[in-house]
């Protein structure tokens, strides 16, 4: 199995979950043992502030999955204050590990909280109560002997939501049963699941495709319908996942989803480009897949027809058969090397 793949039996990409920062520690009623000053002196300490919840990206990770079994999240206390004005220790941070492309959202303000997509990347998600100060710092000329304290102020708590974004470099998209998944795992250390029905993959694929020494993650996101960015159907379910590509790569059946290929593309094209702004500033290419089964002038009319709607490079392949692809990996891998310069 690639070690890009992402199983559809465990692959959760949205999970709610409630967060409690540590609550800061109490402050510390002491006196020191001192001649002639009432009660020896003030000393006691502060408390210590309460741990912070925070999340680091780990690109190990490609699920949510661990959230659903663990969906209450509590970083440590502070110490509460000691005497001779020593200060309670600070409770421990909560480091929780997430999958790059984690947006996490909060529930209750619809608030986008963090956007975590580099290797290593971090964000404080629930804040740490401050530490309660301790009777040291209330001592004045008229009161040489405080007892008053602060309680620690508690940690934040939060209800948060986690999405899951799929990264990859090229996002391949179009109708069920357009031969997205044959493609993938033709080009690809990728095994989705393949066969002859519609909606076969409910869940998004990765894959790694390598080009000499380059490299690069192309996704198989579900198969659309017709009104997906309108919320049909899993519609945006399915459209988020290829919002961080930098490729869209529509792959269409040369015989049509409906005995209409070039319908098919058009339509599909309108769903990726209603959903959101940044959908139009992506690089595209075509596949016209499945050419083993057509005449070659068939090939050519379809070829000669997507290149005058798409404006862009179409490839004619057949992903079952394994024709074309070396020139289809070819193109995206000149774009991905243009593009990447400049990211």
């Amino acid at each position: 199995m690639g070690e890009s793949l992402l199983v559809s039996s465990r692959f959760i990409d949205r999970v709610k979950v409630y967060l409690k920062a540590g609550d800061g520690g109490r402050g510390c009623v002491a006196f020191r043992r001192e001649k002639y000053v009432p009660f020896g002196g003030p000393a006691g300490g502060d408390g210590g502030d309460g741990g912070d919840i925070i999340f680091r990206v780990d690109p190990g990770l490609n699920t949510l999955l661990d959230f659903k079994y663990h969906p209450h999240l509590k970083a440590q206390n502070g110490r509460p204050g000691e005497g001779d004005k020593r200060a309670g220790k600070r409770g421990e941070d909560l480091i929780v590990r997430v999958p790059p492309g984690t947006v996490v959202r909060d529930l209750d303000t619809g608030e986008i909280i963090a956007d975590l997509v580099a290797e290593n990347q971090e964000a404080i998600i629930a804040k740490g109560g401050k530490g309660g100060r301790g009777n040291a710092h209330f001592a004045t000329s008229v009161d040489r002997a405080p007892r008053k304290y602060e309680e620690g102020t508690p940690g934040q708590e939060r209800r948060v939501e986690l999405e899951l974004k799929s990264i990859a470099d090229v996002g391949l998209v179009g109708f069920p049963n357009a031969g997205k998944s044959t493609l993938l795992r033709a080009i690809s250390n990728a095994t989705p699941e393949v066969a002859p029905y519609p909606f076969t993959t409910l869940t998004p694929h990765l894959g790694t495709v390598e080009h000499g020494d380059f490299k690069f993650v192309v996704a198989d996101i579900p198969g659309l319908i017709r009104g997906a960015s309108e919320g049909k159907g899993l519609g945006h379910e399915f459209l988020r996942h290829i919002e961080r590509t930098f490729i869209l790569l529509y792959v269409v059946d040369i015989h049509g989803f409906e005995g209409d290929a070039l319908g098919d593309f058009v339509d599909v094209r309108n769903e990726v480009l209603s959903y959101s702004e940044s959908m139009k500033k992506k690089a595209s290419l075509v596949a016209i897949n499945k050419i083993d089964l057509a005449e070659p002038e068939k090939v050519n009319e379809v070829k000669e027809a997507l290149e005058d709607i798409s404006g862009t490079l179409v490839f004619p392949i057949s992903a079952e058969k394994k024709i074309g692809l070396g020139e289809l990996i070819q193109g995206l891998a000149r774009i991905l090397t243009d593009k990447k310069k400049d990211f």
